[in-house]
Parts: structure tokens; C-alpha cells; sequence
């Protein structure tokens, strides 16, 4: 259970949702559609948790604000124009008259100011993802896909429902210079200097975590050889490779959901 938070608005009214997008630039517009589109994509690949977890793009500037989905609101309605923009201290910047998860707040707030290449972070409470979460070993090298971002991840032990503001600095700490982190007993969480970018990384987090699970209920697993392992993720290290992949990939994801959810970008 998660409560929603009360944050203090520094606009002087409540825009309605048609006319946010004559009040943000077209950089932060741009944001907005990918962001709006990444968690229709997100409840299309059933990795949502109902009006739950939450999926976050700083906003292009300096003001360190960035953009979170409106709690009450399933992944698969949210529009540019119902994203709510806040600062890392939790006020509201442009009051489109909805409510932020608090639980949100705080794990996304975190990450944004504490790295500015931290453009994009995605939390979700899969099925899968939480499995392996659960899991004493983790994600483990098992598939091609695990090995590709085996070396990226990260773990945080459970501390109860991300309401503590204490919280934040050990969950910094234990992300460290990783992109990837596992939330113990929680979920999955992944953060990119592009939009694209952190979607394609929890594209591959969540396929490696439901390869995972399926290979351990169908019986003795096949490890592959460590010098694969070693070679695959070393290519998936390469700088600026899964940026590279995720903007090849991102224009068909988005005609992908055009066809099957458009609306998006409203």
C-alpha cells in the first residue's frame, strides 16, 4: 500500500490538461510523449502493478525537475498532458490538478539528484521481476539477454514500503556506477541518459528475470561457459551501445504502440 503525498504547488492555478502544452517548451514536450508513451508500453508488456510503480524523465534545463505519472491513473491512459512535473523536493511545478505517489517521490528523487545523467528511471513490480527479486542469487547469468547486462546490476536490500527519506542515500550507495538495480523483495528498476535508453535496459531486466523463472520450474538449469559470459557482457558494456540500440529500437516500439494504444502523445 503506498499513500499520496502532499506536495505544495508553486504555480500560481491548475492548468487544465489541454493546455499544458501551450506552457512547456517543445524540448519538455518531446519528454513528455516518450515518457507518456514508455508506460503504455510498460502495461502493453504486463510488467504494470494497476495504478502502482512509476516511470520518471527529468525535464530538459537546469531547474533539476522531471516528470512522474499521476497516481490514480493506470499505465495504459496516462498522456504527456497528465504527466505532473515536480522538483526534487517534492513541490508540484505545474499543477495539472493530480496527485503524485509518494512512494515514487522518494526512489525517483533520490536517483535524479544524485546523478544528471540519470535522464530516465523505470520501477516495476513484474511478476517476474519480483520473483527473482525474491531470489537469494539474484539475476543469474543463465540467458544471452542476462549475460548482456550482467555486469550492470546492482542490488538494495527491502526496508518496507519507500517512504523515508533516510532511505535514499543507501539506495544511492548501492546502486553505485550501475544502471540497473534489483529492489529486493520489491522489483526492478532502471535508469538511462535517454528515454529510450532506460526502456531498452528494462526490456532486457525483465526478459533475462522471466527467462529466469522459467528455466528454474522446468527442471536442472544449463549454465552457459564463464568465458561467454564474460565476452556477452562485455559487449553490452561498451559505452553508449544500449543507447545505440534503444534509439534503433524506439521509433518501431512507438509505431507498435500506435497500433495497439495511440493517444499517447496528447
Amino acid at each position: 500500500m503506498t499513500t499520496t503525498v502532499s506536495m505544495p504547488s508553486v504555480s500560481n492555478e491548475q492548468l487544465p490538461m489541454d493546455q499544458i502544452q501551450k506552457r512547456v517548451t517543445a524540448e519538455e514536450w518531446a519528454v513528455r510523449t516518450d515518457l507518456a508513451a514508455t508506460y503504455r508500453l510498460v502495461a502493453l508488456y504486463g510488467w504494470d502493478d494497476m495504478i502502482f510503480t512509476h516511470l520518471s524523465a527529468r525535464v530538459p534545463g537546469p531547474e533539476n525537475h522531471f516528470l512522474i505519472n499521476p497516481y490514480g491513473f493506470l499505465f495504459d491512459e496516462i498522456t504527456a498532458s497528465s504527466l505532473v512535473k515536480i522538483d526534487l523536493e517534492g513541490n508540484v511545478v505545474l499543477d495539472n490538478g493530480h496527485p503524485v505517489n509518494s512512494a515514487g517521490f522518494t526512489i525517483h528523487s533520490a536517483i535524479h539528484g544524485a546523478s544528471e545523467s540519470a535522464h530516465a528511471v523505470m520501477h516495476c513490480h513484474s511478476n517476474d521481476g519480483v520473483a527473482v527479486s525474491c531470489m537469494q542469487g539474484g539475476l543469474l547469468a543463465l540467458s544471452q539477454t542476462a549475460c548482456v547486462i550482467h555486469r550492470d546490476v546492482a542490488y538494495h536490500d527491502y526496508e518496507g514500503v519507500a517512504l523515508n527519506p533516510e532511505e535514499k542515500a543507501r539506495l544511492i550507495a548501492d546502486m553505485g556506477d550501475k544502471h540497473i538495480l534489483i529492489l529486493r523483495n520489491h522489483g526492478t528498476l532502471t535508469v538511462g541518459s535517454t528515454v529510450a535508453e532506460c526502456f531498452l535496459r528494462l526490456y532486457y531486466l525483465e526478459r533475462a528475470c522471466t527467462y529466469q523463472v522459467k528455466a528454474m520450474s522446468g527442471g536442472e538449469l544449463v549454465l552457459p561457459a564463464e568465458e561467454a559470459v564474460s565476452s556477452t557482457a562485455e559487449l553490452g558494456s561498451i559505452p553508449g551501445v544500449i543507447g545505440q540500440i534503444g534509439d534503433l529500437a524506439w521509433p518501431a516500439l512507438l509505431r507498435k504502440l500506435d497500433r495497439n494504444n495511440p493517444g499517447y502523445s496528447k
